[in-house]
């Protein structure tokens, strides 16, 4: 039919096109399959070719069962079925990335889903009324080609060689990995959906990956399955490692014989540093843990396998407890009884009670460890210099390192250049250049090169800067791979609150205005007013204050950009003030160390698992473990204090002020965890109170620490007058704030701990580092040891989260326990919490109090982040990432909330993440069609994926043996689509969106 040849011809002519895992420009997996990498497994068990243009041919007539004949010319209808059969293909080939099969029925299941998602709810239903008309057919029915396949008869193929499906072990191996899990895990229907994908002759990886998939599809039904699902994705990457079969049972001997082999092989492909064959291999052997790979949720252990562990020629050569004694080793390189600390770093590491950040985790014990996060660089106002910066950008980019630029130097559009008597083009050419460079050069092959351009607010291009994400105007003068951010002064804020004018300059005519702060600034810059108003300046322009104020919320409502940093509360504030400014932030916002020509800040993260140091009292209440956290963080201060003699620096300058200041930056994640097990919800002082004492502990350790590691290590060179030199504490810097404003700082002063013997100690014994503590975003490292990112509310109770692993069903595993326990955990209440987009507020039987303490980011008011945030800011001696969800947006509201973000004492805010006129994609696993991460030799791409289960299950039960099937599991449905209420143009990006993660440098 001509018909079908017209809707179907462009999928007959892409049989052989690179396929990626998604359709709206997210990068595709490596190695990238092909359409003859798919294979169909009809109802009688052979196998054929996977020809997307039979899809064409199936959703035509169903088209034309209701249309009739007539349909055939109907444009509409061939652009529908066009439309339609993409829309099959996508979700099809989404699920197995790499290649695989799908059962006949999976398609057909697809088709029908798509006819009602698009609509045509006739067609869908002649189409349903078809399919069941054939069943019945083939039920009475003698033909053997008929005959449904089963198990019998399967042959699999593994190392060349064929044999028959061993049911027995593929059995005992779904069974073991649900052992220990609870009555609510069943291998039953892991197992069933398993073989119903498999056909005579599959290479035996495809089994384990159809288990895989098999397995999560179940995981929004229980978060256990997440741990079924690691603990098979475990089997695989064993089996790919160690060559062979190999129980949990045999695997702490495995290990010790294994991890000596490993480090050999790395150190002769050139991946490992030499240095690391000079350990006690034996003994570090030993010390590895095998049970705690039992620990990992799937999406915790798919993304170390895709993202961080070490491959030769595309084979994976290490394994989880291999890698986090790699990392540990890389960071005793310098220690003197190296074993011993290397040991006490794999055990932070593997319990999960710290992580280091991302770059650290990459790059510990390479040949070329760079392990820092975060470089923060100003830019001179002149060629050289500019062009010295996008170098530096490159090469610090090119190592993993997220990017934060100060261009309040370069002069404004319409100065004045000696050197040509001519006018400058302003600051936004170059950061077009920049922008363009982080695309060009990515982070080592493993995440998008990520840069944030800074400037202050009186510069004179800020206007155009505030413009700089807008998807109109002159595409020349937009930079939509960059972040930004407004460098804001207090003055400024003071303009706004009292409803004067603002006066914008250019740095060329007023240099002097980028390095004062406080009431110098004020004074310099009231001087240039004057100037103005006498006629010495011409290059300036005024307006109200207000006015700019509304447009920068307008451009942050709009685009989500420049986001709202302070720049007084960073430098009044800053202990190194004696020696420097604060110019600017960092990529994330939580970093705020001084910069100069002469020095690139640097910053080395890692975060403390708030919720691990939790302890159940005698009442089943929990409380903070001081006597644990305490001893965690002196573990971590000490592992960050050693990445800054290992590190490999790209560039000189990031060196020298590296080892001159020594500032790290611990910060913590699991904080909304720690609320659920606390059954206090986020919009309440309690939290806020929470938020106020883990805070002050963790940094009150991490002080201490710093103290311990001056006293046996010796203090910062930098340490003579600093503020911790002259006994002040952050907590005493927020009346020189105060005094500096002139008012406007409302914060809560109270303590509970000691600081006077603090006190004495640091004046005793001074500080190893300059600064300690910045909470980072944690994104991806949250998603390894499966914990809420940093301090951030629940994003949604259930969702789908995509990245560049792919697509991960994330179910809040506290709620289901509680639901569970008041019997309201069904399948009716996953449908609804899918079309519901995991919001409980419209949920009529869940309980009130459930629903305050489960509200998600978007049903907690805006001013509960800031007050606890506020409480944070209080003890950090740099910043914190503190994203703002509002529902329902307005002007009002943003004036409301970003007022009271700098009247709290906050230093900097980062993404406004506001509901759009979009809907958060569901999964559907009634039939498999979630998206799937294959576990295969393939490519190591970016993206981290979310955790689905923060360790509430433990690793409890033997994964070797095979357990009995527990009680039965729920059926799950289709679920609806829902859109959620538009409330006008916002920042796309939310947690959970493709490439949200991958543009987050300090994780």
């Amino acid at each position: 039919m001509q018909t079908t040849d017209t809707g179907t011809s462009q999928f007959e002519s892409a049989q052989s096109r690179p396929l990626g895992t998604a359709s709206q420009g997210a990068p595709a997996l490596a190695p990238q399959a092909t359409f003859a990498d798919y294979k169909v497994i009809r109802r009688n068990g052979s196998v054929v070719a996977f020809e997307p243009s039979k899809i064409a041919i199936a959703v035509t007539k169903a088209f034309l069962a209701v249309n009739g004949g007539q349909g055939a010319a109907s444009a509409r209808v061939r652009e529908l079925v066009e439309q339609l059969t993409q829309s099959v293909v996508r979700a099809l080939v989404r699920s197995r990335p790499n290649g695989g099969t799908f059962h006949i029925e999976d398609i057909q299941d697809q088709v029908e889903l798509a006819l009602m998602r698009g609509g045509e709810h006739n067609v869908a239903r002649a189409y349903v009324l078809y399919r069941e008309k054939r069943h019945l057919e083939r039920a009475h029915s003698d033909a053997p080609a008929d005959a449904p396949a089963g198990a019998a008869g399967i042959n699999v193929t593994d190392a060349g060689v064929t044999r028959p499906l061993d049911m027995g072990a593929l059995r005992g191996l779904i069974a073991s990995a649900c052992e220990g899990l609870g009555s609510a895990v069943n291998p039953d229907p892991i197992v069933a959906e398993t073989v119903k994908n498999l056909y005579d002759g599959v290479p035996m990886s495809q089994v384990y990956d159809s288990a895989i998939l098999a397995a999560r599809t179940m995981i929004e039904k229980d978060p256990a399955y997440s741990q079924v699902t690691a603990r098979i994705l475990l089997h695989t990457i064993r089996r790919e490692i160690l060559g062979e079969e190999v129980s949990q049972g045999e695997m702490q001997a495995r290990y010790a014989e294994y991890f000596p082999q490993f480090l050999k092989r790395g150190v002769e492909a050139e991946l490992l540093d030499d240095k690391l064959l000079q350990f006690d291999l034996v003994r570090l052997g030993e010390a590895l843990d095998a049970g705690r790979d039992l620990q990992f949720g799937y999406l915790g252990l798919q993304t170390l396998y895709d993202r961080y562990f070490l491959h030769v020629d595309g084979t994976r050569i290490e394994m989880p407890q291999a890698f986090f004694m790699r990392v540990a080793m890389g960071l005793a390189l310098n220690e003197i009884d190296r074993e011993a600390r290397a040991i006490e770093f794999y055990h932070v590491l593997s319990s999960f009670d710290f992580m280091s950040s991302t770059p650290t985790l990459f790059n510990s014990g390479t040949r070329r460890s760079q392990l820092s996060s975060c470089y923060l660089t100003t830019v001179a106002d002149d060629l050289d210099g500019i062009y010295e910066a996008l170098k530096e950008n490159a090469l610090l980019s090119k190592f993993a390192g997220g990017l934060g630029n100060d261009w309040t130097r370069v002069r404004a559009l319409g100065s004045h250049i000696k050197g040509t008597n001519g006018k400058s083009q302003g600051v936004v050419p170059f950061l077009k250049v920049v922008n363009d460079t982080a695309v060009a050069v990515n982070q080592g092959g493993k995440r998008k090169g990520a840069v944030c351009a800074y400037l202050e607010t009186w510069h004179l291009d800020i206007e155009e800067f505030l413009e700089l994400r807008k998807n109109t105007g002159d595409d020349r003068r937009r930079t939509h791979d960059m972040n930004t951010a407004n460098w804001i002064p207090d003055l400024f804020m003071k303009r706004v609150m009292e409803g004067a004018d603002w006066t914008l300059f250019s740095p060329s005519t007023c240099p002097d205005l980028h390095d004062k702060f406080g009431a110098e600034f004020e004074a310099a810059y009231l001087g240039y007013e004057e100037k103005v108003a006498r006629g010495e300046l011409k290059l300036f322009k005024k307006i109200p204050a207000q006015q700019l104020w509304r447009k920068m919320l307008g451009m942050l409502f709009e685009t989500g950009h420049p986001w709202i940093t302070f720049k007084d509360p960073c430098n009044v504030r800053s202990p190194q003030q004696h020696v420097g400014v604060v110019h600017s932030s960092n990529l994330c916002t939580e970093i705020t160390l001084n910069t100069s020509d002469s020095e690139i800040a640097v910053c080395n993260l890692g975060s403390v698992n708030l919720v691990a140091h939790l302890v159940k009292q005698a009442d089943g209440s929990y409380a903070l473990d001081h006597d644990k956290l305490k001893r965690t963080v002196s573990v971590a201060m000490r592992m960050l204090d050693n990445v800054i003699d290992i590190n490999y620096y790209a560039v000189a300058k990031a060196r020298n002020s590296n080892l001159k200041h020594r500032p790290v930056g611990l910060g913590i994640m699991g904080f909304q965890d720690c609320l659920h097990l606390l059954r206090t919800p986020f919009s309440s002082d309690a939290a806020v109170e929470f938020a106020d004492r883990s805070m002050e502990a963790v940094c009150y350790y991490a002080y201490w620490a710093s103290t311990e590691l001056s006293e046996e290590r010796g203090r910062y060179s930098s340490y003579r007058g600093s503020l911790w030199d002259r006994g002040i504490l952050p907590q005493d810097t927020l009346k020189l704030l105060e005094e500096a404003r002139g008012g406007y700082v409302e914060v809560d002063m109270s303590s509970s701990l000691d600081w006077t013997s603090l006190r004495e100690r640091i004046s005793l014994h001074g500080m190893r580092n300059s600064n300690c503590i910045a909470i980072a975003p944690t994104a991806t490292i949250s998603n390894i040891i499966g914990v809420s990112p940093c301090i951030e509310p629940t994003f949604q109770n259930l969702f789908v989260k995509s990245n560049l692993s792919g697509e991960f069903t994330v179910v809040n595993e506290y709620l289901v326990r509680d639901l569970k326990e008041r019997g309201l955990w069904d399948e009716v209440m996953v449908a609804d919490l899918k079309y519901f987009d995991g919001m409980l507020s419209r949920i009529d039987r869940i309980p009130s109090d459930l629903r305050a303490i489960y509200a998600t980011a978007f049903e907690v008011d805006p001013k509960w982040l800031v007050e606890a945030a506020s409480r944070r800011q209080k003890w950090i001696d740099q910043a914190q990432s503190l994203n703002i969800f509002m529902a329902g947006a307005s002007g009002k509201k943003l004036d409301e909330i970003y007022k009271l973000a700098w009247v709290r004492g906050l230093k900097t805010t980062y993404y406004l993440r506001t509901m759009a006129a979009t809907h958060v994609e569901k999964s559907t696993v009634a039939h498999g069609a979630l998206n799937a991460v294959p576990s295969g030799d393939g490519g190591a791409g970016g993206g981290a994926g979310g955790g689905a289960a923060g360790g509430a299950h433990g690793a409890a039960g033997g994964f070797g043996a095979a357990g009995g099937a527990g009680s039965g599991v729920l059926n799950a449905a289709p679920a609806a689509e829902a859109e959620i209420a538009v409330d006008g143009p916002v920042c796309m990006m939310r947690p959970g969106d493709p490439g949200f993660e991958e543009c987050e440098a300090c994780q």
